[in-house]
């Protein structure tokens, strides 16, 4: 069994070719859309319904020929999703030739990378990988993983990025900002920050989004009970967390606060 070295990599409005068009070509095309990459799809005829609407759709381009070297020309990234074994292994062969990371969709062990089993919601990015053992183990872990973590998890990663920002900008200390960032994410927080309305952009939702940007718990010069980001002073002197208000079990809308 291989081992590997688990990376996430920005493929953003990098050219990634996609060699096949079928239903694996349609699969590993739809992660990279996900994060933003842009296709080139080499393939003679493309069979998948999907593949053929996202090339109408200007999503992807596509070269209606067979594979030759000559297509990974610029590539920052190449996966190999035909039917042929030995196709897939010479793509990844002449990619790996040009330093070009390499996966066969057919043969992991061909390639210089393998795709995991993915759960996107949102900014957070669950991945299982199994070494190898097979993707119906990693689907059904994925699968316990779907379960676990559901949509409303996106907006919480989101909501939780903007505490971040917040905290990054306010406080100087790195142990502090440990100490308040672990206490963002606890199990009673998490709650609090589930029980929330969803806060799409613009509205008032988008202002409620920018109150949680904007919060002056932490200076001290808000009076309101109604936000997660409760500023409490802990037990050692001179030092602050966040924490829920002891009022609240559950947190409402925040349009309206302070």
């Amino acid at each position: 069994m291989q081992r590997y070295y688990p990376i996430m990599i920005s493929v953003e409005r990098s050219r990634c070719v996609v060699v096949g068009g079928g239903a694996v070509g349609e699969r590993r095309t739809r992660g990279l859309l996900e994060a933003g990459a842009d296709v080139l799809l080499v393939c003679p005829e493309i069979v998948s319904g999907r593949l053929r609407e996202w090339k109408e759709a200007g999503a992807i381009r596509h070269l209606p020929k067979p594979f030759s070297p000559d297509d990974l020309a610029g590539a920052a990234l190449v996966v190999a999703a035909t039917d042929s074994d030995d196709l897939n292994g010479w793509i990844c062969d002449e990619a790996k030739r040009r330093g070009i990371p390499a996966n066969s969709a057919s043969d992991g062990a061909r390639g210089s990378f393998i795709v995991p089993a993915v759960i996107r919601r949102g900014g957070l990015l669950l991945t299982v990988g199994t070494s190898g053992a097979g993707p119906a183990w990693s689907a059904r872990i994925a699968s316990e993983l779907r379960a676990r973590y559901g949509p409303e998890y996106a907006e919480l990663t989101r909501r939780l990025g903007v505490v971040r920002r917040r905290v990054l900008a306010e406080v100087a200390e790195a142990p502090e900002r440990r100490r308040l960032m672990h206490a963002a994410v606890s199990d009673r927080a998490v709650e609090a920050w589930l029980s929330m309305p969803e806060l799409p952009e613009g509205g008032d939702a988008g202002r409620a989004a920018a109150k949680l940007g904007e919060c002056r718990r932490y200076e001290r010069r808000c009076e309101s009970e109604r936000c997660p980001l409760a500023l409490l002073r802990d037990s050692r002197p001179g030092t602050r967390r966040l924490g829920l208000a002891p009022e609240y079990e559950t947190i409402g809308n925040i349009v309206n606060c302070g």
